[in-house]
């Protein structure tokens, strides 16, 4: 098992859309707590990579994403449910010399568990946060978790995986991060 490492990790925000979210079971935990990893990540200088799988048709990065970004937000545009076979998204991730990868977004089963598996298959340390995944069903979202969990993928929280990232309560940034799950 691998603690979180601040300096050594990138959090990929998958598929976070509007109709995406909209049709989740859990969308109001799931919108709330990819929320708060963002606005971590953010703080702690952690890069971020956001997808979008056929945003014409699916919409857009909900509003509570891509605000943390003000002008400097950029998704990348997808089609396959790997994110990592688009070409520009693995360059992009390649660019950031990162091996933590933190993992979440929607629909678990499907996106999210194709691009976890082809991070392994990279070797990459793979986490995600089961409470910031969602699919249409719970059914669908659990077997998902499960296949990540005996793929290799680590299964955390958003609060593990906030107060991994800080190791401590002196970091210069705890009382910004503990701010956003109080």
């Amino acid at each position: 098992m691998t603690i979180l490492n601040e300096n050594d990790s990138l959090l990929f925000v998958i598929d976070v859309q509007d109709k995406l979210l909209n049709a989740a079971f859990n969308k109001e935990v799931l919108k709330n707590k990819a929320e708060i990893m963002v606005k971590a990540a953010n703080i702690l200088n952690i890069p971020i990579i956001v997808t979008e799988q056929y945003p014409k048709g699916l919409g857009e990065t909900i509003p509570e994403i891509k605000n943390v970004y003000s002008e400097k937000f950029f998704p990348y545009e997808k089609s396959s449910f790997s994110a990592l076979d688009e070409e520009s998204i693995f360059d992009a991730l390649k660019n950031y010399d990162r091996h933590q990868i933190v993992v979440l977004g929607i629909e678990t089963h499907i996106c999210i568990n194709q691009t976890v598996n082809t991070l392994i298959e990279l070797g990459y340390d793979v986490s995600i946060i089961c409470d910031a995944c969602g699919s249409r069903s719970s059914f669908e979202h659990n077997a998902g978790v499960d296949r990540m969990r005996e793929d290799g993928a680590h299964i955390l929280t958003t609060e593990i995986a906030l107060f991994e990232w800080l190791k401590t309560s002196k970091h210069p940034h705890f009382k910004e991060i503990q701010a956003l799950i109080k």
